[in-house]
């Protein structure tokens, strides 16, 4: 997860629930996922599972949020891992322009990682990774601007746009070259990476709207995917609604209460 991941990539989604086997049942008939049925030996005794798409392939990892966790204020959430050279070189980086340390940097078998939240209180994690043995060269594909059962949008509400503009402008190589007037709402501000658009910046608009990246995941059939989230738990907090490209998407709640949306075309 190395060379075609430039620094600044979304390299891997984490969903933490305090149910994980809910969790599992209830996007595997929205998205399509397979969750493990058992925690990965190298997890470290937490109860962290992997999300694995159709193909095969992972679509990112879920953690069953421990009472102790839930004690320093853990809920049901999902969260992005940027891609960085030097963990602890950017922890310190953002820290000393008022981040602060949720995790300190730790080493897995599958990288070096730390958790932070960014200077206007978004929760993130840092990764290096540490390709396989037998892949060196591997590379994340956790998102794709096209495929199913990816992350196909990344979109950040924050409390203070500019100084999110900023902030990943200067650490993870975003740039901000195009945007969308959204009226009172203020500018919907696309986020360009090495050739990609990621997804887009804009201003919270209510006080009580969490300060979280809300990740769009990829279905064939934004109708029928609505009807699995209603029919199994879920909660549509928003559309669908047509987007500009004549997709659709829905914004929702999990059963456990983690946000995050879907996109894909309007289907029957």
């Amino acid at each position: 997860m190395t060379v075609a991941n430039p620094v600044g990539s979304f390299i891997w989604y984490e969903l933490l629930t305090s149910d994980i086997e809910g969790a599992a049942a209830f996007y595997r008939e929205v998205v399509g996922w397979t969750i493990a049925t058992h925690a990965d030996p190298e997890a470290g005794g937490l109860d962290y599972r992997m999300i694995v798409r159709d193909d095969g392939g992972m679509a990112g990892g879920a953690m069953a949020i421990t009472e102790d966790m839930a004690q320093g204020g853990a809920r049901p959430i999902w969260l992005p891992y940027f891609y960085v050279e030097n963990v602890d070189a950017a922890v310190e980086a953002i820290t000393s322009e008022g981040g602060k340390v949720q995790m300190p940097a730790t080493d897995l078998p599958v990288g070096r990682i730390a958790m932070v939240a960014d200077p206007q209180g978004v929760p993130i994690y840092l990764m290096k990774p540490v390709p396989p043995a037998d892949k060196p060269d591997a590379a994340s594909d956790v998102f794709s601007v096209t495929e199913n059962q990816r992350v196909r949008w990344n979109e950040l509400a924050s409390p203070d746009q500019a100084g999110s503009m900023a902030f990943y402008g200067k650490h993870f190589g975003f740039t901000f070259d195009e945007k969308m007037s959204m009226g009172e709402m203020g500018d919907y501000c696309f986020i360009g990476h090495h050739g990609q658009t990621l997804g887009a910046i804009m201003q919270r608009q209510e006080e009580s709207q969490p300060s979280v990246w809300m990740f769009y995941f990829g279905v064939p059939s934004i109708a029928q995917a609505k009807t699995a989230v209603e029919a199994n738990g879920g909660k549509v907090l928003m559309g669908p609604h047509e987007v500009p490209g004549g997709e659709w998407i829905i914004v929702a709640l999990d059963p456990q209460g983690a946000g995050f949306g879907l996109v894909g075309p309007k289907g029957d």
